[in-house]
């Protein structure tokens, strides 16, 4: 089994955004961790990456109270961020950057 590494380092410290039927998004990191942890208090669409914003179309189906890892993009290595949208009531995101053991 794959073991989940949480990053300590102030660069990496877990952000939380609230979400409605606009979608909410985190400040960001800046490259590095190779996955991210993340959690919602109601069901949502998750996207991650640089720039991004999540959409009922583009983003990943999360239910509530769920953490899930996602991977980060390697792409730029510009900051990424996680952003997130209701499916059918608002709430707050969490997301904790990982590596993987």
């Amino acid at each position: 089994m794959e073991l989940l590494n949480p990053l300590s380092s102030a660069s990496y410290a877990a952000q939380s955004v609230a979400y409605t039927g606009t979608a909410g998004s985190t400040t960001g990191w800046p490259a590095g961790p190779q996955a991210v942890l993340v959690w919602s208090d109601s069901a949502s669409y998750i996207l991650v990456g640089e720039g991004v914003t999540a959409t009922t179309t583009n983003g990943t189906p999360l239910p509530a109270n769920t953490p899930v890892p996602f991977k980060v993009p390697q792409g730029a290595g510009g900051v990424w961020r996680v952003s997130a949208i209701q499916v059918a009531a608002g709430g707050t995101v969490y997301a904790k950057p990982l590596n993987k053991e």
